[in-house]
C-alpha cells in the first residue's frame, strides 16, 4: 500500500468534509485486526475508500475486503483512490444501497465494519450476524453520535438515527452470543466479539 497516497487521500477527504474514520478509532481497530489477520472484511459504507485502504494493511496475505457504497460520486472517487494506493486486488466495491445488497451476500467474514446510514444500524447488525464467522468481530463506528445517543437529546431531525443507534447498543449488549464494549474514541465505537 502506498502510504504517501493514503495521506493525500486523507487530506483531500478532510478538506472536502467527507467523513472518514478518525485516527484514534483506526488505532483501536488496528489492535484487534493485526492480531486476527482477517481473511475477509466486510465494510458497510465505503465513502472515498480511505478506511478500506487502511484495513488492507491488516489482512491475511490473500485477504479481501468487500465494501458497499451507494453514492455514485463517492464510488468513483473510491475506485480512483484504491488504484492510487495500489490495493485494487484486495478491495471489491459493491455499488448500491447496503439494505438491498447485504441480503444478496453469502460470504463469511472475520470482521465487519459498520459506518453508513445511522438509521439502518439495527438492520446492518442483523445482516452482519448472519455472515460473521465464529470468533469474528463487528465494529460499529459513530455509535455515540456526537453524544446524542447517551443524552436526553430529542430533536426531530436526528430522532430516528438516535433511536436506531440506541436500539443497536441494546441489541449488542443484550445478545448472549456477543461480548460488547463501547469505547469513547472518535464519535464512539462499539466492538462486538462473537463468543
Amino acid at each position: 500500500m502506498d502510504k504517501i497516497e493514503l495521506e493525500k487521500i486523507k487530506k483531500k477527504a478532510l478538506e472536502d468534509h467527507i467523513p472518514i474514520i478518525m485516527d484514534d478509532t483506526l488505532e483501536v481497530m488496528e489492535k484487534y485486526l493485526k492480531e486476527e489477520k482477517p481473511q475477509r472484511i466486510l465494510e458497510i459504507g465505503t465513502a472515498v475508500g480511505y478506511s478500506a485502504i487502511c484495513f488492507t494493511d491488516f489482512l491475511a496475505d490473500s485477504g479481501v475486503i468487500d465494501t458497499i457504497e451507494r453514492d455514485e460520486q463517492r464510488v468513483k472517487e473510491a475506485r480512483e483512490n484504491i488504484k492510487k494506493a495500489k490495493v485494487e486486488e484486495k478491495i471489491n466495491i459493491y455499488e448500491g444501497d447496503a439494505v438491498e445488497i447485504l441480503p444478496t451476500l453469502n460470504e463469511k467474514y472475520d470482521a465487519v465494519f459498520i459506518d453508513a446510514a445511522k438509521g439502518k444500524y439495527p438492520f446492518f447488525l442483523k445482516e452482519a450476524l448472519r455472515m460473521i464467522k465464529p470468533n469474528g468481530i463487528i465494529f460499529a463506528d459513530n455509535i455515540l453520535y456526537k453524544g446524542y445517543v447517551m443524552s436526553d437529546y430529542n430533536k426531530h431531525k436526528q430522532r430516528t438515527a438516535v433511536k436506531n443507534l440506541r436500539e443497536y447498543i441494546k441489541e449488542v449488549s443484550e445478545n448472549p452470543n456477543l461480548e460488547t464494549e463501547i469505547l469513547e474514541v472518535g464519535d464512539g465505537l462499539a466492538i462486538s466479539k462473537i463468543k
